[in-house]
């Protein structure tokens, strides 16, 4: 083995984060950094579940435990007897973060364990020093060298109800947008034929940088330096920040990818506001038709909460009818669990047996929406980004089981679709 073993938990900007790790720690052979999640409490767990897992693979090697769920509950993690060290956010980027020191002990278990968390968040887009993930020096080596994940944003100024990612991450900074085409161009020159743009909030990017450039601005210019780029896409975004230069790129430009997914979290109004998000059903709504009716193709995924608190059956009914309104066809399905030190926390809470046949209702419609939007493709041609293990997702995200020996891994194949197979598209080349 070559380098440090990544375990990454999470989002798509912890992705990212976990090649600049990768990067940072070269060398390092007997460490595993874990990269964790907090954004549930299911996600706190699988990260213990991927430590112990881990450590019972390579009982010999040092583990780290980085990223939001050991930014805010670190404690949880010192405690466990696999974990050596504990790197708060702050320190994630720093090379001591990863590496032995002389006066540490051999063996690992609890009694080696140190707290590592320099000073708190940042407030800039420098962690100590040391700029953004994806801003290194040196080539990427995501696992199927076909899509690579660049970080444009961190952190978040909102405080919505249920959410304690702020808590970890910080007040939002943005990359300048120099850096991330230079970084962009780095890697196709490395052969990438798609990049995902990521951040905790891609949308608030930047405000705090000199002339608040806003994102619509940093795409255009990304697919103006880096003209030999063909596929661009972006994270989770709010749709409530989506302006109209944004949405002339989201709604034309045949290099972004007809794609989005959204942070709707909820269909009802009273919901929202008691999430402390910033739209309405009707601007959700009314976002989703306005850009399908400029470019039918785009495909809509999104973020649905169910059972947050103070929800009714009613407006539980309201997010269930989003699916439809909204041709929600890729749905990420979320059942509430309350984050201590969150608002929601102490709302008067849904039981946990309807969370769970609510969960179960939303992915319900979810799938249905998803069928009827996968069996509209077959008979359509589609460019296919092949990845590992015989498949690839076309422009749109449809995922698409590849034909046997067809499209080498970061190639972009034609595949005339001729059925669906469960989940997937099945086609021949075209």
């Amino acid at each position: 083995m070559s380098g440090p073993q990544m375990i990454t938990l999470g989002c798509r900007l912890n992705i990212a984060e976990s090649e600049a790790m990768r990067q940072l720690a070269a060398g390092e052979d007997d460490l595993i950094i874990v990269n964790s999640c907090a954004v549930t409490n299911e996600a706190v767990r699988q990260t213990r579940q991927a430590i112990r897992r881990a450590k019972r693979a390579r009982p010999e090697a040092r583990v780290v435990v980085t990223g939001c769920a050991a930014e805010v509950e670190p404690e949880t993690f010192a405690a466990m007897a696999e974990v050596d060290r504990v790197v708060g956010n702050g320190g994630k980027f720093a090379l001591p973060s990863f590496r032995r020191k002389p006066e540490s002990p051999a063996a690992t278990g609890a009694a080696a364990n140190l707290y590592e968390i320099p000073g708190g968040l940042p407030s800039k887009y420098y962690f100590d020093g040391v700029p953004f993930a994806g801003m290194t020096s040196g080539p990427a080596s995501y696992t199927d060298r076909s899509r690579a994940f660049v970080e444009v944003q961190n952190g978040c100024d909102h405080r919505c109800t249920f959410c304690i990612i702020p808590f970890g991450r910080g007040d939002s900074r943005s990359v300048p947008a120099g850096l991330v085409v230079e970084r962009i161009k780095s890697l196709v020159g490395e052969g990438f034929k798609e990049v995902v743009l990521t951040g905790v909030d891609v949308t608030s990017y930047g405000p705090d940088l000199p002339g608040a450039p806003s994102l619509g601005l940093l795409i255009e210019r990304i697919l103006r330096h880096v003209p030999d780029l063909p596929r661009l896409r972006l994270s989770s975004l709010d749709c409530i920040e989506i302006d109209a230069r944004l949405e002339d790129i989201i709604a034309s430009h045949p290099r972004f990818m007809p794609h989005l997914h959204m942070s709707f979290q909820a269909g009802d109004d009273m919901v929202l506001k008691r999430m402390k998000r910033r739209h309405s059903r009707a601007e959700a709504v009314e976002t989703v038709r306005r850009l399908k009716s400029k470019r039918p193709a785009l495909a809509i995924g999104a973020d649905l909460i169910a059972g947050f608190p103070t929800e009714t059956d009613a407006m539980h009914e309201n997010s269930v009818a989003l699916v439809a309104e909204c041709d929600i066809v890729m749905g990420h399905v979320f059942p509430y669990s309350a984050k201590a030190g969150t608002p929601a926390a102490r709302m008067p809470q849904v039981s946990a047996a309807a969370i769970k046949e609510r969960a179960r209702r939303l992915r319900e419609a979810c799938a249905r929406q998803r069928r009827i939007w996968l069996e509209g493709l077959v008979g359509t041609t589609q460019h296919v980004l092949a990845e590992r293990g015989g498949g690839g997702h076309a422009e749109n995200f449809a995922p698409v089981r590849l034909p046997a020996g067809f499209g080498a891994v970061g190639e972009v194949v034609p595949v005339r679709i001729t059925g669906v197979d469960g989940a997937r598209l099945v086609g021949v080349a075209a």
